[in-house]
């Protein structure tokens, strides 16, 4: 299987953006998830008004791959910002604590993370970055 580019990973996730369901926020996030053997998952936010019931983007993803058997992944590309086009010089979207500690679930510690902006650029970082001294599985050993 061809594994897609960091490039199109990024369009992957500002693609999967227009799937999302958040008519509280106007937040729109897509993200596009890499396994290591080359599949996408894609996710979108979905908001509820009781707002703890909210899935973010990264979760839909990680959440729908993991149900198809998946347990290995290399990257995630997110997007997000105001609902509507995702303006050239958007900043960039980072997850929250707890999409974090999803992706320490399941990744290990140099699984890459890519945040993009509406030009199609992004910055790249890292889960050890991002989650610095994490809860893993292997604490609970």
């Amino acid at each position: 299987m061809t594994h897609p580019t960091d490039a199109q990973l990024v369009q992957q996730a500002i693609e999967a953006r227009t799937h999302s369901y958040a008519p509280y926020s106007q937040f729109n996030v897509g993200a596009a998830l890499l396994t290591k053997d080359g599949r996408v998952y894609c996710g979108a936010n979905i908001e509820n008004a009781a707002f703890g019931p909210t899935n973010c983007a990264e979760r839909t993803a990680f959440f729908t791959a993991v149900y198809a058997g998946e347990r290995e992944f290399s990257a995630i590309a997110i997007a997000g910002g105001k609902a509507g086009a995702l303006p050239k010089d958007a900043p960039i979207c980072a997850p929250c604590g707890v999409c974090r500690q999803v992706m320490a679930e399941f990744c290990t510690p140099d699984f890459r993370i890519l945040l993009a902006r509406g030009d199609g650029t992004w910055e790249e970082t890292t889960l050890a970055a991002l989650l610095p001294l994490s809860f893993t599985p292997n604490d609970l050993k």
